[in-house]
């Protein structure tokens, strides 16, 4: 490559306000400053992640999809949009890969379907906006975005989210368009094993590395506003209708501009039982904990009281973040208006 090519493309990078990085903890080119300090950090599930599972070259295809994810972040938080808006959009992107438990990439129930859960929730105003148990709705953090939009309720579930989603005019697809041949297999290898289910935050089926974890994703934006969405397949295996804590608000997603934005990822039950999400908002506001002290006192003791494991990825009102998990990794990256992208999968990174 030229000289004056690598010239030209630098200027280009620098005029588009773009910012490229596909490796954890290495900087990116740095765009023009924000007149106010925003952060997008996400995650892709925490679990029994072992680098002798995970090549070289599936390692980077995990962090290419959570790069793309942040730079669709980062680029609409420069803008200046809303907080729940660049939650969504983010949400999306991972939800459209198959490397992820969430929208494309969900698992299979028992009975061979997929069905999916999502939350959103904005920090400014408590609205909150969820749908569980659905199976046509192609992003399926779209459809609770439309439910925190509207104030007759917070939660829908099965064909009524999904009647709901078409009304709202958002895009429904067959079943069909969530089957994936690695997916499926999975489910059968369980469905005819004494495993009953996998949690959905770890990659792990049974002895083999082959599942992957729900998607989250927290933002403060511009304007000082916080934002916390999940999005997520499931179980692997799961029956009888099963939802998890990625609906449930308090549970799996929180925010709230006093304190914090969380979305959590692991065994749903256990944070469920915990409300692990507004368990640590609770403690910052009235026992005046700092986000780290809070997360790291549910995550690491309360959680582990229950034989639990998981974690959750969490910004508080001035915009640091959090990431504590007590599994072996979690899938994550996190960007502000530094412009500096980094993403990470194992404990020690990257």
């Amino acid at each position: 490559m030229g000289k004056g090519f690598q010239i030209a493309a630098l200027w280009i990078l620098a005029v588009c306000g773009a910012s490229f990085s596909l490796f954890a903890q290495s900087p990116a080119m740095k765009n023009t400053p924000s007149s106010a300090p925003f952060t997008v950090a996400i995650h892709g599930g925490a679990g029994n992640l072992q680098k002798l599972n995970l090549s070289p070259e599936q390692q980077a295809a995990y962090k290419a999809v959570l790069d793309s994810a942040l730079q669709v972040g980062y680029s609409l938080l420069v803008k200046g949009d809303s907080a729940v808006d660049v939650v969504q959009q983010v949400i999306m992107v991972l939800e459209n890969s198959p490397l992820f438990n969430a929208g494309k990439g969900a698992v299979f129930t028992h009975e061979g379907t997929n069905e999916m859960d999502a939350a959103i929730m904005d920090g400014k105003t408590l609205d909150a906006g969820a749908v569980a148990g659905v199976t046509t709705i192609k992003n399926p953090i779209a459809a609770a975005r439309a439910v925190l939009g509207d104030n007759r309720f917070v939660m829908l579930s099965g064909r009524g989210a999904e009647a709901y989603a078409a009304e709202q005019h958002l895009e429904i697809v067959d079943p069909a368009y969530f089957y994936d041949e690695k997916r499926w297999h999975q489910m059968l290898k369980l469905r005819d094993s004494t495993v009953t289910e996998l949690d959905h935050g770890s990659i792990e089926e049974a002895q083999d590395a082959a599942k992957y974890g729900t998607v989250g994703c927290v933002v403060l934006d511009q304007h000082g506003n916080l934002a916390a969405g999940t999005s997520t397949g499931g179980l692997a295996n799961k029956q009888f209708g099963r939802i998890g804590d990625s609906p449930i608000i308090g549970a799996g997603t929180y925010a709230n501009n006093k304190t914090c934005a969380i979305s959590c990822t692991g065994k749903g039950e256990d944070f469920i039982r915990l409300t692990v999400a507004h368990d640590i908002s609770a403690m910052m506001e009235y026992k005046g904990y700092s986000l780290q002290k809070a997360a790291r006192k549910v995550i690491q003791e309360k959680l582990k009281t229950l034989k639990g494991r998981g974690g959750l990825v969490a910004v508080d009102h001035k915009g640091k973040v959090c990431f504590e998990f007590n599994t072996t990794g979690m899938f994550r990256g996190w960007v502000n208006e530094s412009g500096v992208f980094e993403t990470a999968i194992f404990v020690d990174a990257p």
